[in-house]
């Protein structure tokens, strides 16, 4: 029997391009004989909203046409508090955005003609998520699908959501991150992993469950997505020069090779501090510390390639 899918469409991704470009889309779905109904992002949460009515309503694979925050969106659509399901959809990706580092950390394909027949016949499997809780979030509480970070990584991708896309996904986040570095104190922070406490002066917290971020940047090398764990890279106290020495070891996977760079797997990690930390998740603001990141083991149903 053929998968009911829902392709959830983000027509402001890709800088607008795909507002132009889904028809297409869409008829390449028909012409490999799968059967899609559309649904159309009006704005900001909107495909959080469809993706959990297209899910309750029996939809097999709820697809996300988008960069990695229509992804984010998305699978809070599909899961709730706590890793409980709305519905049984998986997740499909049609990635259209810049970063593409959800795709990067699963076998997804890039081109359209091929998730699209990936999300018609492809193996569906479980897949770990993480769960955040922070200070004036104004979700109260949200899933991400890759990764969650804050500290310089919170301001930097405050600047990145201004900046335009159009030089791609890498750019961008580099510029962003030279800016973001410069205007950025370092500041003490408490930090709990699974319970054992560290006091320390970081630059960033960033707890993985995809290896990439930033369009790229192999920032949680070896992270796996189905170990129930969260990969957690304690950036210390380091600035923009010391980004600007070591730009190789973003991009080869010997980032943990820096001495200021720590790499360590948990379930839960807890941070706080004197000064509230700006927060990212999956590359969209969410909130401060204090804060409360944690694995949420195969809560995710997702089509891969086969």
């Amino acid at each position: 029997m053929s998968r009911r899918v829902v392709l959830i469409i983000n027509p402001a991704s890709a800088n607008g391009k795909t507002g132009q470009e889904w028809p297409g889309l869409v008829a390449e779905a028909q012409r490999l004989g799968v059967r899609v109904e559309e649904r159309i992002t009006e704005a900001a949460g909107h495909a959080t909203e469809l993706a959990r009515e297209a899910s309750m309503a029996g939809a097999d694979v709820v697809v996300a046409v988008g960069g990695d925050g229509t992804v984010h969106e998305v699978v809070n659509g599909l899961v709730g508090p706590g890793g409980q399901p709305f519905g049984n959809a998986a997740l499909g990706v049609i990635a259209r955005g810049t970063g593409r580092d959800f795709i990067r950390s699963h076998n997804i394909p890039t081109k359209a003609a091929e998730a699209i027949r990936a999300i018609a016949e492809g193996p569906i499997g479980n897949i770990d998520v993480g769960e955040l809780i922070a200070t004036d979030d104004p979700e109260g509480g949200r899933r991400f699908a890759n990764a969650a970070s804050c500290g310089v990584t919170g301001a930097i991708a405050l600047r990145a959501n201004q900046m335009s896309k159009r030089l791609g996904g890498t750019p961008t986040f580099l510029i962003a991150a030279f800016q973001g570095f410069r205007g950025y104190t370092n500041t003490p922070v408490h930090v709990e992993l699974d319970g054992r406490p560290m006091d320390v002066t970081a630059s960033a917290i960033v707890c993985a469950i995809g290896h990439s971020l930033g369009g790229g940047i192999k920032v949680a090398h070896g992270a796996r997505q189905d170990d129930g764990l969260l990969d957690m890279v304690l950036v210390g106290d380091v600035g923009a020069k010391d980004l600007a020495l070591n730009l190789h070891r973003l991009y080869t996977g010997t980032l943990g090779e820096h001495p200021q760079i720590t790499h360590v797997k948990g379930v839960e990690v807890k941070v706080s501090g004197a000064t509230p930390l700006q927060i990212e998740a999956d590359g969209e603001l969410a909130g401060t510390t204090p804060s409360t990141f944690r694995c949420l083991p195969g809560a995710l149903r997702l089509v891969t390639a086969s």
